[in-house]
């Protein structure tokens, strides 16, 4: 397996379009987009340290920000005591939206109140991805959990971007269905 390193110095020139575009589509504000990224950045050399090279540059840095959106939606939202996350999501795109992901509580925050109502999502989370087909569940996990790059993805399946796509909104789609049905 390959080994990544970190090159701070060149973040800004190789990433921050890239992430500028990923904040803004979660965000839908530019200047909320590029504090988020500044954010990240800082985050990113912060934590430097704990970088063990499993993940390519550009992957460790989007798992980052996408701390840095879900927090940015907890703090919009603390006066309601929960962890609640608002996204548009546009069910008939091919978005790079992890918006499941980004409705799952940090059972570690401080902002939540209900453990055992956190608890109960993340088991029926679970749950329903056990139920999607093998390869589905297997590459929604790969790049919505695990946050595993498209290319690595379509390399190591040895399917194409559209195909795993595809699979992730059918997923998605899957799982909408089955946590209606089984825990709301």
């Amino acid at each position: 397996m390959v080994t990544h390193q970190l090159n701070p110095e060149k973040w800004v020139d190789l990433y921050a379009d890239y992430l500028f575009n990923y904040a803004v589509a979660r965000v839908s504000n530019s200047e909320i987009a590029k504090d988020l990224v500044q954010e990240t950045f800082f985050a990113g050399l912060n934590s430097a340290k704990n970088y063990k090279g499993d993940a390519a540059e550009r992957t460790w840095l989007i798992a980052i920000l996408k701390r840095k959106v879900i927090d940015h939606y907890r703090k919009i939202n603390s006066n309601k005591g929960k962890a609640e996350v608002r996204i548009n999501y546009n069910s008939n795109s091919d978005s790079d939206g992890d918006w499941l992901e980004e409705q799952v509580a940090d059972p570690f925050s401080k902002l939540e109140n209900d453990t055992l109502e956190n608890e109960e999502l993340g088991l029926a989370i679970q749950e329903c991805i056990t139920k999607l087909p093998k390869k589905q569940s297997l590459v929604f996990t790969m790049k919505t959990i695990q946050g595993i790059s498209t290319e690595d993805i379509c390399n190591e399946l040895g399917i194409n971007p559209s195909n795993l796509w595809v699979m992730i909104h059918r997923a998605r789609t899957a799982l909408m269905g089955c946590l209606n049905q089984n825990w709301y």
